[in-house]
């Protein structure tokens, strides 16, 4: 069943929430995705079946939450993703594909005591200025800066908006310029094949990282859906194994 949370900046946001033992699991979907995808729904089984404390949400402007897609920057829909943190009991267990990937790192970063553990899968840090930006045209930048947006051909279904504003707070919210501390147990997921987040972006964030316990595991031939059987396993062993150091350094 969906319940709505109200954000401290105003937004109303969805989230489906499985009661049960903490920490609680929160799954971070992707740019223009919503928590109604494969990874999320896998989550939520297991979590079920294990009895386990979870929440799935969709940031303003995605899904069915409140708000336009356009409105919105990687700011926001941190604040957002911050909301549900702070609606669980106790220090959560963040899991984060692709931009959600990078906003669990900020959340990571900036509210370390409020995370327990860390698994990211095709995480996009940065994206807004290492993909899009670095790759848009004299042409494409002087539409951004005269028109305030330009539609960017998508592999998933209609072009997305790419607003100038995206692109200017995605500037404040960036974790590979500046040091990124993870004190807590952190596992990093990435395929071979992914055409969106390239496989050298995965050892850039994990080379620039620090922190006790961080590893990255690459699995060949994976595309950034990264939503075979075998992906969504690998999903749940690393969360269990998060989970579990995560008790162990309690």
């Amino acid at each position: 069943m969906t319940d709505w949370l109200t954000t401290p900046q105003g937004r109303r946001i969805a989230l489906n929430r499985t009661d049960g033992q903490g920490p609680t699991v929160i799954f971070l979907g992707g740019f223009r995705s919503d928590m109604e995808g494969t990874k999320a729904l896998h989550l939520e089984a297991w979590a079920r079946a294990q009895g386990r404390a979870f929440v799935r949400f969709d940031y303003s402007g995605h899904g069915v939450s409140e708000g336009a897609f356009e409105d919105g920057s990687i700011g926001d829909w941190r604040d957002d993703a911050a909301a549900v943190l702070d609606s669980v009991a106790g220090p959560a267990v963040l899991v984060g594909s692709s931009m959600g990937g990078w906003i669990s790192l900020l959340l990571a970063r900036d509210r370390a005591a409020d995370v327990a553990g860390l698994v990211t899968i095709a995480a996009a840090p940065d994206f807004t200025e290492d993909g899009y930006w670095a790759g848009f045209s004299d042409a494409e930048r002087a539409a951004l800066a005269e028109a305030g947006l330009v539609l960017v051909p998508s592999a998933y279904g209609d072009p997305y908006p790419i607003t100038r504003r995206l692109i200017e707070e995605g500037r404040n919210t960036m974790v590979l310029r500046t040091p990124l501390s993870l004190p807590m147990p952190a596992r990093f997921l990435q395929g071979t094949a992914d055409e969106d987040v390239d496989l050298t972006t995965a050892y850039r964030l994990m080379e620039h990282a620090t922190g006790p316990d961080l590893r990255l595991t690459v699995v060949k031939g994976a595309d950034h859906r990264f939503s075979d059987d075998d992906c969504l396993a690998l999903i749940v062993r690393s969360v269990e194994e998060v989970l579990a150091r995560a008790g162990a350094a309690a």
